[in-house]
């Protein structure tokens, strides 16, 4: 299987892997879904993790008809639904959707289990990995409360320019809490001050 950087990082920084990692490998099913496939439902219960070998998904939520983007996983990013996974809640509380065609590569959560099981160092890298998800959506919680909504665009396209560039706009103004159209006024300024 094509390694890609976020396993390959995995299989470093833990030897234990190795030893299995053809086995491990083996549990991950490779799956191509078109844009705009719901990958995970809210109220539905899941515990496949989804990597990302192409495409991009996005976390979201709905609320009384609107529809909410929290986060982007392009390449080489993984996603469970964290409510689900823990049993915190019996359902996810969020959905997962492709926004483009995306190729994902699918584990279990039975699977998950004993690659846990026998290897410690991964519930580290995992920990890791929701440290890092977790001051996220916290810098974009303050951002939300201290950033006007034209530097919170300026930040995505510092932080993040790929997504700036390849994600519909609509999609971008969800996850920046502003419409479209104040979107397109902010990117229209922002393109006047550059000339």
């Amino acid at each position: 299987m094509h390694e890609i950087p976020l396993l390959e990082n995995l299989r470093k920084k833990i030897p234990g892997l190795e030893k299995n990692w053809d086995r491990y490998t083996s549990m991950l099913k490779e799956k191509k879904v078109p844009a705009k496939t719901e990958l995970i439902k809210r109220g539905a219960y899941t515990k496949n993790i989804f990597i990302v070998k192409k495409g991009c998904l996005r976390l979201k939520f709905e609320d009384k008809g609107r529809d909410i983007t929290i986060a982007f996983f392009p390449e080489n990013r993984a996603i469970t639904s964290i409510h689900s996974y823990r049993g915190t809640y019996k359902d996810s509380q969020l959905s997962v959707e492709s926004i483009e065609p995306t190729d994902l590569l699918i584990l279990n959560g039975e699977d998950a289990e004993i690659i846990y099981r026998e290897n410690e160092g991964v519930r580290d890298f995992l920990l890791e990995y929701v440290g890092e998800r977790f001051d996220t959506y916290l810098n974009l919680f303050l951002s939300r409360i201290r950033d006007s909504p034209e530097q919170r665009y300026l930040n995505l396209i510092k932080e993040q320019p790929d997504i700036a560039a390849r994600i519909p706009q609509h999609y971008i103004a969800s996850f920046l809490g502003i419409t479209p159209v104040s979107l397109s006024r902010i990117r229209n300024r922002i393109w006047k001050e550059q000339k």
